[in-house]
């Protein structure tokens, strides 16, 4: 029997690159969709890359049937925040709609795995400083509640069908490829350690805390910051669990544990050399004092294991990967 295809949509995209190159490595053979609209060419290093959008029907099944894909890892979608709040039918459109349509075409072509990257912003503002993969879903922006909305649309096909699913709820994602070859290449990103390793490069001028005030530790925000490449590897995992008949199921991805705004402003500064110019200002509104991953059920379902726990290793990664982009700039 031929080997069945893996459709990655997102896969030009930071974290769907990462993803794709690890199955690229293990041998998997690959369709990626991208727009590019987010995405570079540069990033897609294995497998097939098609030029499109995840809600264009027509192409995705013919995708699906011409390429015999059985498994599905949903990447693409908008990810700003602020963004979302200004534009919220941008994100319904791109991020619920088009799933949908997505999944009106794998549960016509028999597609029987899907793995989907969800946020913790489907959370809201939890009551402690964890959440767990029960806790109580209260999205408080429109990407948040586009991706909720998502989940529950795969958690009704897949009782309604033989699909099955893991849902991957993702913290706060920061990092790059140890080796150099791809990273996070987004245009005005608002990633906080993104943003100061530009900061870090002279691509910005500051890089900016929003809000000292919180009953932290320092009084900034603490959150859980899961390097990218662990992220991909929990991706690669779930897979392995999907194929070895494992039910669908929900999972966060962080390693549960928090570091506030001061502290990886201060990683992103020693690895650096150099001081980075920091300015204070208000909180933002809907920003909790503190968002950690409840993170010992995707350990115990799919036998994941973090290797690139450390704040320093995270910082160094990114700010690799900023020089390269400010010495060889990706899509100009």
């Amino acid at each position: 029997m031929s080997q069945k295809g893996i459709l990655i949509t997102g896969g030009a995209g930071y974290i769907g690159s990462h993803t794709a190159q690890q199955l690229g490595e293990a041998g998997e053979r690959l369709v990626i969709l991208d727009n590019l609209s987010t995405g570079f060419r540069e990033a897609v290093q294995y497998g097939e890359l098609i030029v499109g959008d995840t809600g264009d029907k027509d192409l995705v099944s013919r995708i699906l049937k011409e390429h015999d894909i059985d498994t599905v890892l949903h990447f693409a979608a908008h990810t700003i925040v602020p963004e979302s709040v200004e534009k919220p039918l941008k994100y319904y459109g791109n991020n619920t709609c088009n799933t949908r349509n997505l999944l009106e075409c794998c549960a016509n072509a028999g597609v029987k795995h899907f793995i989907f990257s969800s946020t913790a912003a489907v959370y809201g503002i939890p009551e402690g400083d964890k959440c767990f993969e029960d806790s109580p879903t209260s999205p408080i922006n429109p990407y948040g509640t586009s991706k909720l909305m998502s989940e529950m649309m795969l958690r009704d096909l897949s009782s309604a069908s033989d699909l099955r699913h893991v849902i991957l709820r993702y913290f706060n994602v920061a990092g790059s490829d140890p080796e150099g070859r791809i990273g996070q290449s987004t245009k005005a990103a608002t990633l906080l350690t993104k943003v100061a390793c530009e900061a870090a490069v002279g691509k910005r001028d500051h890089v900016a805390i929003f809000g000292t005030d919180y009953p932290t530790p320092d009084g900034t925000g603490v959150r859980d910051y899961i390097h990218v490449v662990d992220l991909a590897a929990a991706h690669v995992k779930a897979l392995e669990y999907l194929r070895n008949g494992g039910e669908s199921t929900t999972l966060n991805c962080g390693y549960g544990h928090g570091f506030s705004v001061r502290e990886v402003l201060d990683a992103v500064a020693k690895v650096n050399g150099a001081p980075l110019n920091i300015v204070e200002r208000e909180r933002r509104a809907g920003d909790p004092p503190a968002l950690i991953a409840g993170a010992d059920l995707i350990r115990d379902m799919l036998g994941w294991e973090p290797a690139f726990d450390d704040l320093e290793l995270i910082a160094k990664t990114s700010l690799d990967w900023e020089r390269k982009l400010r010495d060889a700039p990706w899509g100009e």
